[in-house]
């Protein structure tokens, strides 16, 4: 009997003692942004790419904002943590002016105006001058990666 009480006992406790780790694995992986996390579609010229986002901590973007002439763009309707209301657009992909840091600029639209999807940097500067939008260019850089063809049905 109490060979049956031992047995038992180990048969509950082994799973109960894994679960904070199997737990604790899973909403560590959930909040971060590595890997297929940070993956979002964005507008390049009228074609639409999956890239792979991460933000870079506020002293690392404060450093490269005022040490690197050369980061991209990327325009959104919202903070790029957020759910998106539009496809972001981006300024660069590979072989065309491309570096790996993108600095956030907001896209709000003015009052009286409907909110469009934009499908390049072209067309949101073009707003911006035409006074449809305003251009909100934040603190926040992050490190982005164009890893292929955007989804076939976008939300949007």
């Amino acid at each position: 009997m109490n060979i049956r009480r031992k047995s038992a006992r180990a048969f509950i406790s082994i799973p109960l003692a894994l679960l904070p780790v199997i737990l604790g694995a899973g909403a560590a992986h959930a909040a971060s942004m590595n890997g297929r996390a940070g993956q979002m579609p964005a507008f390049y010229d009228d074609v639409m790419h999956t890239v792979n986002m991460k933000e870079m901590p506020t002293g690392a973007s404060a450093a490269l904002i005022a040490h690197n002439p050369s980061i991209n763009m990327i325009f959104a309707t919202n903070d790029l943590d957020e759910e998106q209301e539009f496809i972001p657009v981006i300024d660069a992909i590979q072989g065309d002016g491309f570096n790996p840091l993108w600095r956030q600029v907001l896209i709000v639209f003015n009052p009286g105006v409907t909110p469009q999807q934009f499908h390049s940097d072209d067309e949101v500067l073009a707003a911006q001058r035409d006074g449809l939008i305003t251009l909100n260019v934040t603190d926040e850089v992050y490190r982005c990666s164009v890893v292929g063809p955007g989804p076939k049905n976008p939300k949007k």
